[in-house]
């Protein structure tokens, strides 16, 4: 597996669903496929410390089998490289969006689907602590029936969006937020991860992978050179 076309294949999903938002139908479609390049990725890391040490597996390789496999021959190498890579894997998971991904990959492989997704304003330029407000749209096929309707719908909840946003901001001396400052995108409330942003989310998640991937590589080199 190409590791590098995989990483490639999320950065091209995230554009899709940038490009898409607040679609629900089509964010959710390529949410889908960056989940399973996501999934694609770290399984290829196991695919190269499968040929660089030497296991053989010759079914799909995920960390389970890898793991099985290293133990089966007793290679104390590839044992502490899969090792490693869980803690490794865990701390890079520590913050709240990649462990919102972490998460939702999670869950995917379980259920093979996702969670409802659901449209909220912001406000353009984010600050910590921002709020978010749900819209509640009419949907046909999972498909907005119009972006007409959902303009409509947010100009109703815009007042009060903004009423609340910007008590928040004066309080903490943020700039206001105006009435062309707001857009909408889609989000997800999972487990403990309320209100995430799924490109946002999405986003911050290619250097978590393109970490694991890099590191991955180095500590193989390490245990697989002869000293």
């Amino acid at each position: 597996m190409d590791i590098e076309k995989t990483i490639e294949n999320c950065e091209i999903y995230l554009k899709q669903i940038k490009q898409y938002e607040p679609e629900p139908y089509y964010v959710n479609y390529f949410f889908n496929k960056y989940i399973n390049s996501i999934n694609d990725t770290f399984n290829g890391i196991f695919e190269e410390g499968n040929r660089d040490f030497g296991l053989f597996i010759s079914e799909k390789i995920s960390q389970k089998n890898f793991d099985k496999k290293a133990k089966m021959k007793n290679d104390q190498n590839a044992i502490k490289f899969s090792e490693w890579y869980s803690i490794k894997y865990n701390q890079e998971h520590e913050s709240p969006y990649p462990n919102f991904i972490k998460k939702i990959w999670q869950f995917k492989n379980k259920f093979e689907k996702l969670p409802k997704i659901k449209i909220m304003i912001r406000a353009s330029d984010r600050y910590k602590d921002d709020i978010y407000q749900q819209i509640k749209v009419n949907l046909s096929n999972e498909k907005l029936r119009s972006k007409e309707e959902l303009g409509i719908e947010i100009n109703r909840q815009l007042p009060i969006f903004l009423e609340i946003i910007n008590r928040k901001r004066d309080k903490k001396n943020e700039p206001k937020v105006g009435e062309t400052q707001v857009m909408a995108s889609t989000f997800l409330d999972f487990e403990e991860c309320n209100d995430i942003e799924i490109a946002y989310a999405s986003e911050i998640y290619i250097p978590v992978m393109r970490r694991l991937v890099e590191e991955s590589r180095k500590k193989i080199k390490e245990l697989t050179t002869w000293k």
